[in-house]
Formats: structure tokens, sequence, C-alpha cells
């Protein structure tokens, strides 16, 4: 073995450099962050060289010319400076490793100035060496990199091509851009715009210019507060018949910082689970506010992985969060006038209950593996009522923004299965199974006595075993729904009664139905034998309905506190504006 010797500065500074700058995006990462943190306004990236040179200029702060030698060593930083300071973080970075890295495996140039000073400051760095020069420049920092792993030719072996590199620039470019919507970000590459944002600071028209009109037009506001917890949601989530193909477009953020979090992404999912399609992913943007010494997000380089305090109560917020911008309640914050003055009411919104007047919930206990932040669902579930008093005139009350209920105007049935309603802006086509089945889910799920139909005769139903052990287990969920079993053999059994909805359902086939969608995963059987009765019950596609039905079957849906998606995950109505069919026809809208 050989001898033990202390390694160069240098060589020190490249190994790190291979936890923070993993590809050019993780150097746009690592600036551009920097910026956001000295308070800039316009932030401008340029990239060139095959995502090889990279430009970031702000008009922020600038660097102290006293600091500027001290900013590029390892392990200095301006944004902490104790024990204390690393568990309440407020700001992007921290670290103090960024820089020292980027120069030992880049030729850097930066070019800095402060308000304070009439003059400028330049920095050359190659090889971990800087040189300090006095410039001419505006207040801001320019932060100019050339060859990035010009020393390290097996980086640059395993760097993607050009375009997917790039493409790793970009979507870190928009998320940094959606969750500082304040701020003017422009991207270019090879001088040409590919992304430009204002900074109005009003995130939806963020969204419309990071993605497009069609993006904002298919989402719903999420506004959640715990006063008591120091908890606050805000954002957008989507339509759940306005999906797209992958993750990729969960804009997740705490504290404006964006995160991979697992809670997080569970609490989406979960609240989702019955309203999309598998394989199928909503557009979500959403930033959690949380006191920084709740939240650990000095877990790993990246500064993407975080920790809480406590989870279970950031879940329950999330998901409670998310569902109640679903169903159009949105938190409406009470304005008090600045010359009253008064100690505002503090309303604390249980994390774990969603606002909902008069509606009825099964709860889930969640356990949580604190080693790896796994969320854990029991299979004991309770129902419990939450009701809103008006009377107690919380800071802010939930708010249902649906429009009052309309004469619908039913012009008629499209091959027997879809209704078309017209509307003052256009054409709406209605699903009339996937609409009834929606609305008799919901009617269900709420429903804490269902109305049962006796049945005199009852076809004997042969199963397997295996399948017959699983319904004797469970007997208690499906009498939960209105069905009641009698096994007359240990594989041969018949239906005593049904749910009045299916009185005229073979039972036979409803079983069938059943054990199908189990198919042997019994997790969530409730859920399965409601979505299975719900199916059931509705209307048929083909079915021919009189002006009348087709008018209740809508009426009904529109009650709905998800009116967007059958169970199943499949779209329930798709609407057609007026001008866009004039202008088909080419007629003046």
């Amino acid at each position: 073995m050989k001898r033990i010797k202390q390694l160069s500065a240098h060589l020190i500074n490249q190994i790190a450099a291979g936890e923070v700058i993993e590809r050019p995006a993780s150097v746009v990462k690592e600036l551009t962050e920097n910026s956001i943190d000295a308070g800039a306004s316009k932030i401008s990236i340029e990239i060139t060289n095959e995502c090889r040179d990279i430009r970031i200029a702000d008009n922020g702060s600038g660097i102290h010319p006293d600091d500027i030698m001290l900013a590029f060593s390892k392990h200095a930083t301006s944004k902490i400076a104790s024990d204390e300071d690393l568990f309440a973080i407020n700001t992007l970075g921290f670290r103090g490793e960024a820089l020292s890295s980027i120069i030992s495996i880049a030729k850097l140039t930066c070019t800095t100035r402060t308000k304070d000073f009439e003059h400028g400051t330049k920095v050359k760095c190659e090889n971990s060496e800087v040189t300090k020069t006095e410039t001419g420049c505006a207040v801001g920092t320019i932060m100019d990199v050339k060859d990035l792993f010009y020393n390290i030719p097996v980086r640059l072996k395993f760097l993607k091509n050009p375009n997917t590199e790039f493409s790793y620039i970009q979507e870190l470019v928009q998320n940094l851009a959606i969750s500082h919507p304040e701020i003017s970000f422009e991207l270019k590459r090879n001088g040409k715009t590919v992304l430009k944002t204002t900074g109005q600071g009003n995130l939806q028209q963020c969204i419309k210019e990071v993605y497009s009109q069609e993006v904002v037009d298919n989402l719903k506001e999420v506004l959640k507060t715990d006063e008591l917890a120091g908890l606050k949601i805000s954002g957008y989530v989507s339509k759940p018949d306005y999906t797209r193909s992958s993750k990729k477009s969960y804009h997740l953020y705490i504290n404006n910082r964006v995160v991979k979090c697992g809670v997080f992404q569970k609490a989406i999912d979960m609240a989702y689970k019955n309203l999309i399609a598998s394989g199928k992913y909503p557009f979500i943007v959403l930033n959690l506010q949380i006191p920084a010494g709740d939240v650990d997000v000095n877990v790993h380089p990246t500064k993407k992985e975080v920790r809480y305090k406590n989870t279970n109560q950031i879940f329950n917020f999330i998901h409670t969060a998310i569902l109640a911008g679903l169903s159009n309640y949105v938190e409406q914050e009470k304005h008090t006038p600045e010359s009253e003055a008064p100690t505002p009411p503090v309303f604390n919104v249980t994390p774990d209950i969603i606002p909902f007047p008069q509606t009825s919930f099964a709860k889930q206990d969640l356990f949580v593996d604190k080693a790896d932040d796994t969320i854990y669902v029991s299979k004991e579930k309770q129902n419990f009522t939450q009701e809103i008093n008006v009377e107690q005139k919380p800071m802010f009350i939930a708010q249902e923004t649906k429009a009052p209920e309309l004469e619908e105007n039913i012009i008629g049935q499209y091959k027997n299965t879809y209704i078309l309603v017209e509307k003052e802006d256009g054409l709406e086509i209605i699903d009339q199974h996937i609409a009834e089945e929606r609305y008799i889910y919901e009617k269900l799920k709420s429903d804490k006595n269902i109305v049962s139909q006796l049945l005199f005769v009852s076809d004997v139903l042969e199963v397997s075993s295996s399948e017959a052990e699983l319904i004797k287990e469970n007997i208690e969920k499906f009498e939960k729904f209105g069905y009641g079993i009698e096994f007359l053999k240990e594989n041969e059994l018949i239906f005593k009664k049904v749910p009045q909805l299916l009185a005229k359902v073979n039972p036979k086939e409803i079983l069938s139905d059943i054990l199908e969608n189990i198919d042997g995963n019994i997790d969530g059987l409730e859920e399965k034998i409601l979505i299975t009765t719900s199916c059931k019950a509705a209307v048929k596609a083909g079915q021919k309905l009189s002006t009348w039905q087709m008018s209740e079957i809508v009426k009904k849906w529109r009650t709905c506190e998800m009116p967007y998606t059958c169970p199943h995950g499949r779209p329930i109505c798709k609407f057609f504006p007026h001008k866009e069919i004039a202008s088909f026809f080419q007629r003046q809208q």
C-alpha cells in the first residue's frame, strides 16, 4: 500500500466538483441561484459551445471587492455564519462550494460591482488560480464560464448530446422562473432566445410565458394556510382531465426552493387517485412556505432533498389543500384596513381535515418511516364530518366558486352516448355514462347508509378458493356498500341483497367485475367495490335517453366536487368554444 499524503487544494476541489457539478445544468443552477440570492430582478443566461460555455449576468447586489478572492475559495459563503444558521436556512445557496468547484473544472471570468463603488472588479480563474483587476461595469455580476470540463476529459465522455444537455438547462430555468415570477429571466442558446419572462410578479402570467395560455386555462388555484403551524401552500394544479405523460410537469417548491420530495409527490398522487388514468400525471405548480427551522435542506449537495420535523402534518396539509383546490374551494384572506390595526383572530385549520361543508370523508392513518420518509397508509379507516361555522369569522373562509345552477339547454344526443349542451360561449359534449358514474360514486362515498334491495331469487355463484377467502375476510366491506352475501358451500355463494341502484343488474356480473378489478391486489378493496358499484349503476353508453333524462344527468353531474373525470380517470366532458367553431367555418365571431 502506498504512503499517505495530503491532496492538493486543486485536486480536492475537483473531487468536490464531482458532487456539486454533475453536468452543465449544475453550473447554471449554482450561478443562477447565487443571482437570486443577490436580489437580482433580471437574470440573463446564455449557452454556447455545445453547452460548455455559460454566461450568466444579473443586476443583483454584486460582490464587495474585498470579498471577491475569498468567494472563490472552498467553504466561503456570506449566507451562513454559525451552527444555528444551518438549521434555519433562508437562501438557496449556503454551502460555499460551488465557485471553488467550478473554477477547478472550467475557465471562469467574474465581473462584478456593488452600488457603493464607482468601479468594478474583474477576476480570472483557471486551475483554481485566481487573479484580480479593476474594471468598469454596471452594478451586478457577470459569470463567464468557458470550456467546462476542459481538464477532465473523462467527464466529457459521460455528457449526453448537446440537445439533451440543453433540455436539462431549459427545464431548470423554467423551474426557477416559475418559483420567482418577480424576476425577469432570459435563456438564450447560440444567440437565440428560448425562454423569456417579464418578471411582473404574477404567477399565472409567468406560467403563460413559460408554457402557454392553454395550460393556464386548465389550472385550479390552490391556497391554504395554517397560521398556528406557520404553513402556507399556494399555486396551481391542473384539472384531472388535463394531464401529461410524465412527472416533469411537477414544479414543487419549498420556500421557493426547487425540490424533489417524496412526501410532496405522494400527497399529489393520492389527491388525484381515481381522478386520472394510470400513466397520466397532472400539471403542478405548488410552493410550500414553512418555518426554516422545521425543514432540513442540508441533506444532499444538490439541496433538492428535504426532511421535515413533522412529515405526517406536511403530507396531510398538502393533500387536503390540493383536494380543496380541485373542488373549487379557495381561501379568501381577510384584509383589515391599516387604520383599524387590531390583532387578527387565529383560526387554525386542522391539517388533516378538508374544509368542505357537511361532507363526510374516510380519514386514513398515516405512518412515516423516519429513516427514509416513506409513507404507509393503514387499512383501518374511520368516518368523520367537518363543518365550517361562518359565525367563527375566521381569517379566511372556504368559499365555493361554482356558478349558480342554470337551466340546461340540451340540444340532443349523439350516438345515444353523448349529451350535447349548448352554452352561451360554445358547445359542451358530455359522456352520459361517465357523468352519471361520477355523480353516483361521490354520492355513495358520502352516504352513511346505502339503501339496499332484497333479492328473493339469486343465482348461485361459484368462486375460487382464494376468491372465497378474500370475500369472507372482507364481508363487512361489502355490507358497508349495500351488499349481502351468504355462502352456501365453501366455493358457492348467493346475494341476499344489493344496493338499490343495482337492483336490475345481474349479481353474477357485479361480483365478476369486482373480482376482476381486484386481480390479486386487495389494496383499496373498499374503493374498488365503490367504483364497480358506480359503474354498474350508471346509465350505459348506447342507451337512448329523453331530454328530461339527459337534463337530470347533467344537473346531478354539475353538483359533483370533482366533475372532471370518472373514478377510472376518463374525461367526462369536452368543450368547444364558439369562436373556435366559427373560425373553422371562417365566420366572423
